[in-house]
Order: C-alpha cells, then sequence, then structure tokens
C-alpha cells in the first residue's frame, strides 16, 4: 500500500521524460525519409543481384556434370553424376566450417584466422550479420549482407572442387574423391583465395583476378592436374609403343546441353562479381566481354581442330568455347570488347594444342579439364597484364599493352607462379597420401566393369545394352 502512493508519480515522470525526449529527436524530414528509404531499397536490389548470380553459378554445377558424364562412357554415368552431385555438399559443409575463415577472415597476408568453425566472430556472437567489421574485413567493400556474400562464394568454391572431377574421372574411387574435395575446399582453394581477394599479399601486390581465371579456375586445373598423374591413364588409353588409344564419350547431346547450362551459368559468375547493381554501365560491359570471348573461342577452337585434325571435332568446339569463358574471367571488367574477342580467340585455339600436348605426355584427362581450367585460367590472369584498360567503365588499370608498362604484368606472373606452385604441390602430396592411406584408384576389373556398377550398384541405362551379350564387360 505503501509503494502504491509513488507509482503515479512515477509513471508520470516517465511519460513526461518520453514526451520531452521525442519533443528534442523531432522526425526526419521529407528529404531523409526519402534517403534513407532509397540506401535501404540499394542494399535490397544489391543483395538480390547477388544471389541471383550466385544461383546461376550454382546451377552450373548441373552444366559440369552433364558435360563430364557426356565425355566419359556409359558405364561410369552415374558415378561422375554422384560426384558432381555430392561434390557442392561437401564443399558447402567445408566452406561454411572453416574455408570461408581462411578465405575471408582477418589474420595475415597468408591466411585469413578469424571467423572460423561456424562463422563465428571472435567473441563467439554470429558474425554472418551485418556487423561483420572486424572479422571480414576484406568483404567490407560492397554493403550486401555478409550471408549473400557467403552464398556467392561459396558457389565459386563449389566449382573449383568440381573442376578435378573429370579429370580423374572413370578410374577414381568415390570415397577417396570426397576426402580430396573436403581438402581442396577447405584448406588449398581459400588459402590462396585468401592471398587475392581477402586482402592477402597478392591482392597487396597489385594482383588482379576480377572473377576467378586464377583464384578458381586454376586453382582447380592444378588440383586436377595433380590428381590425374597421381592415378595413372585409364586402362587402355595409350599402347605399350606410347600411341594414344582415344576413348570417346557416350553423349554428345549431353555435351551440348550442359555446355549451354555452364555458359548461361557464366552470366552470374562474371556480372555478379560487381556484388552491387550501381553500375550498370560495368555489368552491361561484363556481359558483352563474357559472352563474345566465349563465342570466340567457339570459332577459333573449331578452326584449330578442323586443320589439326581434319575434321571439326565437337568436344574441342564445347571445350574452346569454355576456354574463352575461363580466360576471360579474370580480365572481363578490365579489358576493351574488341580484346575480350581476342582474348576468347586465343583461348580457343591454346585449348586445342593443350588437348593434345597432354596426350602426348600421357596424362589421362578424360574431359579437358586441365587444358580449359587450367591452361586458360593461366592464359586468362596475364590478360590482365597485357590487355587491361582504363578506358572501360570501372576500371583503373593499364596493361602492358595499354601504356601501363611492365608493372601490372609482373604482379600477374608472380600471382600465376605462386598460386600454381603452392597448388600443385600441396594437392600432389595430398593425393599422393591418399593413396599410400585409403586408395585412390579402382581394381582393374572394376574399372573394366564400370564405376556405377562397382561403387555404386547401378546403372545409368539399365534397360539399353551397353556390354557385348555374354559378356561382363564394355
Amino acid at each position: 500500500m505503501k509503494l502504491r502512493k509513488y507509482i503515479l508519480p512515477l509513471a508520470i515522470g516517465a511519460m513526461t521524460a518520453t514526451v520531452a525526449l521525442a519533443a528534442d529527436t523531432p522526425p526526419p524530414s521529407p528529404l531523409e525519409k526519402v534517403i534513407s528509404d532509397a540506401a535501404t531499397l540499394r542494399v535490397g536490389l544489391d543483395t538480390v543481384w547477388v544471389l541471383l548470380a550466385g544461383a546461376l553459378v550454382f546451377f552450373m554445377n548441373l552444366g559440369f556434370g552433364l558435360v563430364e558424364a557426356g565425355l566419359q562412357r556409359a558405364k561410369n554415368c552415374v558415378n561422375i553424376l554422384s560426384k558432381n552431385f555430392v561434390v557442392f555438399a561437401f564443399s558447402a559443409i567445408a566452406f561454411y566450417v572453416i574455408g570461408f575463415g581462411f578465405m575471408f577472415g582477418d589474420g595475415t597476408g597468408w591466411i585469413g584466422l578469424k571467423g572460423l568453425f561456424g562463422a563465428t566472430g571472435p567473441d563467439n556472437s554470429p558474425a554472418m550479420g551485418d556487423a561483420y567489421k572486424g572479422v571480414y574485413s576484406a568483404l567490407n567493400w560492397t554493403g550486401v549482407p555478409l550471408w549473400a556474400k557467403f552464398f556467392f562464394q561459396l558457389a565459386f568454391a563449389g566449382t573449383a572442387a568440381t573442376i578435378v572431377s573429370g579429370a580423374v574421372g572413370e578410374r577414381i574411387k568415390f570415397h577417396s574423391f570426397l576426402v580430396f574435395t573436403l581438402i581442396l575446399v577447405g584448406i588449398f582453394y581459400p588459402i590462396t583465395g585468401h592471398w587475392i581477394w581477402g586482402g592477402g599479399w597478392l591482392a597487396k601486390l597489385g594482383f588482379y583476378d576480377f572473377a576467378g581465371s586464377t583464384a578458381v579456375h586454376s586453382v582447380g586445373g592444378w588440383a586436377a592436374l595433380a590428381g590425374a598423374i597421381a592415378l595413372g591413364p585409364r586402362l587402355g588409353k595409350y599402347t605399350k609403343d606410347g600411341k594414344i588409344n582415344p576413348i570417346p564419350g557416350h553423349s554428345m547431346p549431353l555435351v551440348f546441353t550442359g555446355l549451354f547450362v555452364l555458359w548461361f551459368g557464366w552470366f552470374g559468375f562474371n556480372p555478379g562479381s560487381t556484388m552491387s547493381v550501381g553500375d550498370g554501365a560495368a555489368i552491361a560491359h561484363i556481359f558483352n566481354t563474357t559472352n563474345l570471348a566465349a563465342c570466340a573461342g567457339a570459332v577459333t577452337s573449331l578452326a584449330t581442330a578442323w586443320l589439326l585434325l581434319g575434321k571439326p571435332d565437337f568436344s574441342m568446339i564445347v571445350n574452346g568455347c569454355l576456354a574463352g569463358l575461363v580466360a576471360i574471367t579474370a580480365p572481363c571488367a578490365f579489358v576493351t570488347v574488341p580484346s575480350a574477342l581476342l582474348i576468347g580467340a586465343i583461348g580457343g585455339v591454346l585449348v586445342v594444342f593443350a588437348v593434345l600436348f597432354f596426350d602426348k605426355i600421357h596424362v589421362d584427362d578424360p574431359v579437358g579439364a586441365c587444358a580449359v581450367h587450367l591452361c586458360n585460367g593461366v592464359f586468362g590472369t596475364i590478360a590482365v597484364g597485357l590487355f587491361a584498360t582504363d578506358s572501360v567503365p570501372g576500371s583503373t588499370l593499364k596493361g602492358l599493352f595499354t601504356g601501363g608498362g611492365f608493372a601490372l604484368l609482373k604482379a600477374q606472373l608472380i600471382g600465376v607462379a605462386a598460386v600454381g606452385a603452392f597448388t600443385f604441390i600441396g594437392t600432389f602430396v595430398v593425393w599422393i597420401i591418399l593413396k599410400k592411406t585409403l586408395g585412390i584408384r579402382v581394381s582393374a576389373e572394376e574399372e573394366t566393369e564400370g564405376l556405377d556398377l562397382g561403387e555404386h550398384g547401378q546403372e545409368a541405362y539399365p534397360d539399353f545394352l551397353t556390354r557385348a551379350p555374354g559378356s561382363r564387360h564394355s
């Protein structure tokens, strides 16, 4: 009862203080409200753009699966599809737990040290909100929520792992490939990614890779090359006297469909790396450099294959188109459209010679992943140092051929060499360790019968005759 007489005065005092505070804080003016609403809308549009672009890159997993399945034999179709399906799931977990922190977390010039183990901040509070400064400072340059950036970067990480799948096809143990995927996406990919995109030493050196010719494609290519060497060639691929025995894929329609899925996805891969819809001119420019480089690569690979092989080999044309896309991925925002045509054209020629070169040295790559992603990832990165210009929207760079001298080219060459050495040597060691422990290659009998039955106990085409009558072998 004694307290009751104090309640009313206290309530009146609180209301008076609130009214006084509100009186001291005038409501926002119409102009301030318009500015605030415009800023909110801008962040929303940027976020939708980044997530849409990330979804397009995610969709590329379908393209990789179709291309790789089509370029390999029917008896291994389930296996290659399984790898391309599960690889993204394994990549997502590895990247979430440690990869994203290693890549974008604040740390040294060599590796990120914050935001590890489930993307939490140093005080164990969730760092995946808007307040992430001091944890992922390298990503503060764009205002979209960090979860949007995470998904976009995750799609890229999954792409690097998928590249490896095709090069080691038709003879690798399924479980060993999955273990390698965890290691690649959890450790190797994010470490070199930190050097380039995470504020690491290559970024400070002046190395530029707009959408990942090196950060994604050549990293996947180096890991694929190491795996192909460690595994050795498929049975019957090379004769004892060194001759090459072609092993054709089983479905060019799958390859055709997969190519267009990948081409379509690249319009998220490259333009999406702007991380903003604010500069429409830059986005439109990147769309066209990307597309025309792909077209040029298809045309020159067709001509090169026709001249060297006597026939316009369709698989070479497909890889030429992909080579143009890989080559333009690093310079797409820094070069003119005519330069993009030239870069794509060179990539289309390069991939044909690269496929023939790897065959000549008996590196068996069933889908040409090393020729496409490694060789053209390297070339595309160097192309920045040659063709970059400040005359295109958003670019401030100048390469060797545009009046910038050797400075940019030098940084690009250092980056290519450093990433290549670290990735190839490191992943080769991993492959050898797996070879000595889990084993990485299926038995000769299983390889002959096909990995679909041996590894998965099922076939892609059970109602069709894929083996000779009365024989267990293809």
